[in-house]
């Protein structure tokens, strides 16, 4: 088991989160690391990109000359890819871009993501984020007071207040403790988390 320090909103210590070792010691891997970003990435591709083939392009049907006798070469109708203005070959059609990837694979990297934070100081929890009042201002000046002035807040309940403050905040970004991926959590240099939060992300990656 280890301890993690604990603070409150107005920066005092509070009791120490006890957590696995399987989540405070994980080993960073960046090859699995890579992997869980790239699915992440992949799954929030659109794939409605498209273009119009042959049968698509608006136009006549008519063949434009005789086979025969003009000394051109043979054509249909100003539809035919060669043509500008007519369909295009092999061109992208709309799909879905997900990959696969073992939901123990996903697990194991996110693991190693939130140790890594941990043991380089990135990831700080607090016993609970309720702030006061739901003016952006206070609360861009209490997360430049505890050194997060751009930051992913981790927690188990996105409260009124919290959501009024940060939505006007560009830097910062509150999400549920079940939204958390390895791309969300690797671009920030800074972590914010709930104790409940921590809890149940420990819950989810253990079993």
């Amino acid at each position: 088991m280890g301890q993690v320090s604990v603070i409150k909103m107005d920066r005092s210590q509070a009791e120490p989160l006890v957590l696995e070792d399987g989540l405070t010691e994980a080993s960073y891997n960046p090859f699995l690391v890579k992997d869980a970003v790239v699915y992440q990435r992949a799954k929030l591709r659109q794939g409605t990109h498209a273009t119009k083939t042959r049968s698509q392009v608006s136009g006549s049907t008519r063949k434009l000359y005789r086979q025969k006798g003009t000394g051109n070469a043979r054509a249909g109708d100003r539809k035919a890819t060669q043509r500008r203005g007519g369909g295009i070959v092999h061109g992208p059609i709309p799909r879905s871009h997900d990959i696969k990837l073992n939901k123990k694979v996903r697990k194991a990297a996110l693991r190693g993501a939130l140790a890594e934070k941990l043991r380089q100081g990135q990831l700080v929890v607090l016993d609970a984020i309720e702030p006061a009042s739901h003016k952006t201002q206070e609360f861009a000046a209490w997360l430049a007071a505890v050194e997060a002035p751009e930051a992913l807040i981790v927690t188990h309940e996105i409260g009124e207040n919290l959501a009024l403050a940060a939505r006007n905040l560009p830097s910062v970004v509150v999400v549920h403790h079940g939204q958390l991926n390895v791309y969300n959590l690797l671009l920030y240099s800074k972590v914010l988390v709930t104790r409940q939060a921590m809890l149940a992300l420990q819950e989810r990656l253990s079993a």
